[in-house]
């Protein structure tokens, strides 16, 4: 603001110039507290602007990890979904050889997993299927082979009582053992190589008490474990 001081014609009152030039300084003070009130007006609108601003960053970011929190979501709802419908697909597939007792598929750990008796598949200590063994896992390898993309891993398992033989020295070597005769016939049925491996866990994995003769005979059997791809995981990257 610019404030116009007139020159006073020397008629003027020496009392009566003072008066003017007060109230003109008066103004001029007025002026100047009117215009640090509203620098202070402005300073204070830019601080509630910047934090405004702030603010609307910080909400948008809680948005954006919102969504992508809501769509990792989405996708970890869609492969459970894929999983529940790939178990009752391997289900079905082996609805005749579980109805007849010879194997059980079931989700252990999170992994889908059929499972067959050692006693249907070998004789005792013996690591070579038997007659019935063999046409069980030609079936079972028929099978698995027509599951798009899936690769399996053979697992054997044994009670814990120590067999100690030229052969097997001990439960480890007997366990895998009849896992590579497994995968081997699974091979020879069609099975490609590279989509199949086999693992010995011996007596270590029990899935009953080796107390009684049942429980044991349940312990002894070999695992075919859908090894699952962890690529298709959210967030696996």
């Amino acid at each position: 603001w610019t404030v116009a001081i007139v020159a006073l014609s020397g008629c003027v009152s020496s009392g009566k110039h003072k008066t003017i030039v007060t109230d003109l300084e008066n103004q001029l003070a007025q002026e100047r507290a009117a215009n640090d009130e509203n620098q202070k007006n402005i300073q204070a609108l830019e601080g509630k602007l910047l934090n405004t601003t702030k603010d609307r960053g910080q909400l948008q970011a809680s948005l954006d990890e919102m969504r992508k929190a809501m769509e990792e979501m989405k996708s970890r709802q869609a492969e459970q979904k894929k999983r529940l419908q790939e178990f009752a697909d391997l289900t079905r597939r082996f609805k005749k050889l579980t109805d007849a007792g010879t194997l059980s598929v079931r989700i252990v750990d999170g992994k889908m997993v059929v499972s067959l008796g050692s006693d249907v598949l070998f004789p005792a200590g013996s690591a070579k299927l038997s007659k019935e063994g063999v046409s069980a896992m030609k079936e079972v390898a028929t099978q698995l082979a027509s599951i798009p993309g899936k690769k399996f891993q053979v697992e054997g398992h044994t009670d814990n009582m120590p067999i100690s033989t030229p052969v097997f020295p001990s439960n480890w070597e007997l366990a895998s053992a009849r896992a590579l005769s497994v995968v081997r016939m699974m091979i020879d049925s069609g099975m490609p190589a590279d989509r199949v491996s086999a693992a010995s866990y011996a007596d270590t994995h029990p899935v009953q008490p080796n107390e009684t003769p049942e429980g044991r005979a349940a312990n002894r059997r070999v695992a075919i474990v859908v090894v699952p791809d962890l690529s298709s995981l959210p967030g696996y990257e």
